[in-house]
């Protein structure tokens, strides 16, 4: 889980946008797309493995993975929201 206090000041590194936690219910969603292999980042590469934690821009509409307690704030590494949900 990321550290609140590293929460507070993270931003959307396009946007500059808050970030908060995405909720269990759109990681499972999410994580049905990517068992399809139909879940592609905004870098074109298809996403392979299952998250299990993520954050979500205060838009709602980009995320960036979490690995291993690390948010991944790679714009290419980003997933749109629109186009998933």
């Amino acid at each position: 889980m990321v550290d609140q206090s590293l929460l507070d000041i993270l931003v959307c590194p396009q946007t500059k946008q808050p970030l908060h936690p995405a909720g269990a219910e759109l990681l499972e969603r999410l994580n049905a797309t990517i068992g399809e292999g139909s879940l592609r980042n905004k870098g074109g590469e298809v996403v392979s493995s299952p998250l299990v934690e993520a954050l979500v821009r205060e838009d709602e509409c980009v995320l960036y993975p979490v690995r291993d307690d690390i948010p991944i704030m790679l714009i290419d590494e980003s997933i749109s929201l629109s186009e998933q949900v």
